[in-house]
């Protein structure tokens, strides 16, 4: 065992294999009796394919670079793919990212339009295609730009030709809806192809603040009618809707503080935890009914557990096995469940279970212990005391080597980061970049702040008109009870995040003196820009159950804006930001950088082309984390192996 400083272990954990398994896979189905998923290639542009496994277990990428699957729909996208088993093979309907349009291919074959590219705004985008064959259709969620400017858009249910026909005629497109509501998820139909259910919301409210359950009758020719809601409202989120084998509804929804599930309107399973989360891709599924009447769910409070629901007992039996959590991706054929599952010495991976058996295993993107486990953090769960007696969720990875160890009157470093949404959570999963500093000697501390999800909505409602203060207090409650607890060096903490959590990182640095240093990426950081035309449609109005309506407290935006107080910025910081980035753009960065202008603050601003929120580049990640590294070494005083020096501007 050697004894080194903390922050200066050898770690055979480096930058370009973090960057080589980021990312996991995401929207899971059954094809015929096999299972396709979704799954990311940083090496190739940080696109991603569509892969398919066979039923000898051969996992296959269907389409080669440039070919990219993912939808642009609210920006954050949603199930971009579709495929039916049919006699000469698999029809593919998919969503290629560069155009935004929708493709239809058999495997082996070349893609093919079925929708026409649009000169207006930012075109044309579709999300949770639906084939229909019978009618000759997919039907899908439609986001159509009217105009140039990010909210001259609607979004409505329309149907699609399979033959073609629109991929050079708009007018093609048969629209479904009358795009009353600002946002709508992707139709459900009924077993019997007579009814469809689908969500529908309006601004100012997110998805998680108050949704609306649409239903609507089939006609023979394909036309929605009757259209009237059966569940939600301004303060009920319904998180998912879907029909089991028999014909009823069933829904998720959060009227009682959790998101819970019902079934024609009645409680299946009451608990204090949840069977839901936030919509932020549409669709996301906590739960997909079975042939045999009883229901996977994704649930849990704080982690998520696979599990078989049986509606007539409201008893659920998780699936056994190492996984701690398991992504809002659910599908089934027969009883046979996929799912997307992960734990601290795991990456995500694809997990099918057998709802007879009960037996769970790995199908597909199985994880593969890129280095000796031994380097892997051990995390720990935490509840922390904030403000007023508060709880605060927390998950605290200490520094952790198999070969090294820190002088014994030295305390480590760490480095608490705050997770985006902010409405989201940071979940309790083996994340290499995390691996990255902890077996380097610098611990990380990753907080489930108030407004997180999986708490139950009070917590989450924590945050309302609260963003920036009890984001920013949490965090530092939870830095500070670390130094108090002699676990950190309180002379040695930084705060990073990204999105929303990079606009708490730059909080945390101006409103407070606890940090040495911190990280900012791709940041919201001037509220007035950011509400007033600076941010993409979906969460233009925001702000306004974060922070309140603008015309209303206007002070309080710049009150708590970083920009507004950049001449408070005393400490070193590195800002990290996409230059193709339009949802906190690089214009938020500049102005804060030019408010900065003349102070001397240490600092590094890093741009990357091609880049939007987040970074999906291998060699931007790998840029970027070593540049981390670099600020934590310069202002801890650290000399880490092998790390390229950031310049800092003075």
């Amino acid at each position: 065992m050697r004894t080194l400083a903390y922050g200066e272990w050898p770690s055979p954990i480096d930058a370009a294999l973090t960057a080589a398994h980021d990312g996991h896979p995401e929207y899971v189905g059954f094809v015929g009796d096999e299972v396709w998923w979704t799954e990311p290639r940083p090496a190739e542009g940080g696109r991603r394919t569509l892969v398919r496994r066979h039923a000898d277990g051969r996992e296959e990428s269907l389409l080669p670079a440039p070919w990219n699957v993912r939808s642009r729909v609210i920006e954050y996208g949603g199930h971009p793919w579709a495929a039916l088993d049919g006699d000469t093979g698999p029809l593919v309907v998919f969503v290629n990212f560069a155009d935004q349009r929708l493709y239809r291919c058999e495997p082996g074959g070349v893609p093919r339009p079925l929708t026409p590219e649009s000169p207006v705004g930012e075109g044309l985008r579709w999300a949770e295609p639906l084939p229909l064959p019978e009618r000759g259709e997919v039907w899908c969620v439609l986001e159509e730009f009217t105009g140039d400017g990010p909210t001259d858009v609607r979004r409505v249910l329309a149907a699609v030709p399979l033959d073609g026909s629109a991929a050079e005629d708009r007018d093609a497109v048969r629209e479904l809806t009358d795009g009353r509501h600002r946002f709508v998820t992707g139709p459900k139909l009924s077993p019997d192809g007579r009814r469809a259910a689908w969500l529908a919301w309006d601004h100012p409210r997110m998805p998680w603040d108050g949704t609306e359950l649409l239903l609507a009758d089939v006609t023979p020719d394909g036309i929605l009618s009757g259209v009237r809601a059966v569940a939600g409202g301004p303060g009920e989120s319904i998180a998912q809707a879907d029909w089991t084998r028999d014909g009823r509804l069933l829904h998720a929804s959060d009227r009682t503080g959790w998101w819970n599930l019902y079934l024609d309107g009645q409680p299946l399973c009451p608990r204090e935890e949840e069977f839901g989360g936030a919509l932020w891709k549409l669709g996301s599924r906590w739960f997909t009914p079975l042939d045999s009447g009883l229901i996977a769910v994704v649930h849990g409070r704080g982690a998520t557990a696979l599990g078989v629901l049986d509606p007539e007992t409201g008893e659920v039996v998780d699936a056994a096995g190492p996984w701690t959590e398991f992504a809002p991706t659910l599908a089934a054929h027969g009883e046979r469940v996929v799912a997307v599952g992960a734990s601290p010495r795991s990456a995500y991976e694809v997990v099918e279970l057998d709802a007879r058996t009960g037996r769970a295993r790995v199908v597909g993107a199985e994880h593969d212990d890129a280095v000796d486990p031994a380097y892997y953090p051990e995390p720990q769960i935490r509840t922390f005391s904030g403000p007023d007696g508060r709880d605060i969720h927390a998950h605290i990875y200490p520094p952790h080597h198999p070969g090294c160890v820190a002088p014994g009157d030295e305390l480590p470093p760490y480095v608490v980061w705050a997770h985006g949404g902010p409405t989201g959570r940071a979940p309790l999963v083996l994340d290499l970049e995390i691996a990255y500093f902890t077996s380097r000697g610098i611990g990380v501390a990753e907080v489930n702040y108030g407004g997180s999800t999986g708490y139950g909505r009070p917590y989450r409602e924590r945050l309302r008109e609260q963003w920036g203060v009890v984001d920013v207090e949490d965090c530092a409650a939870v830095a500070l009870a670390l130094a108090g607890e002699g676990t950190a060096d309180p002379s040695r903490l930084a705060v990073r995040g990204g999105s929303a959590g990079g606009w708490t990182a730059a909080a945390s640095l101006t409103t407070t003196d606890v940090y040495a240093c911190g990280t900012i990426k791709y940041p919201i950081l001037d509220l007035a820009g950011w509400g007033t035309g600076e941010t993409h449609d979906f969460e233009s109005r925001y702000l306004e159950s974060l922070i309140g309506p603008l015309d209303e407290v206007p002070a309080r935006y710049a009150e708590r804006s970083p920009a507004a107080h950049a001449d408070r910025l005393t400490v070193p910081f590195l800002l990290l930001q996409g230059l193709d980035d339009v949802i906190c753009p690089p214009v938020q960065c500049e102005r804060f950088l030019a408010r900065l202008d003349g102070r001397r603050v240490p600092h590094a601003y890093l741009a990357f082309e091609g880049e939007g929120h987040g970074f999906r580049k291998a060699e931007t990640m790998v840029r970027a984390l070593e540049a981390e590294l670099s600020l934590y070494a310069q202002v801890f005083r650290l000399d880490p192996p092998g790390i390229p020096t950031l310049e800092l501007t003075r």
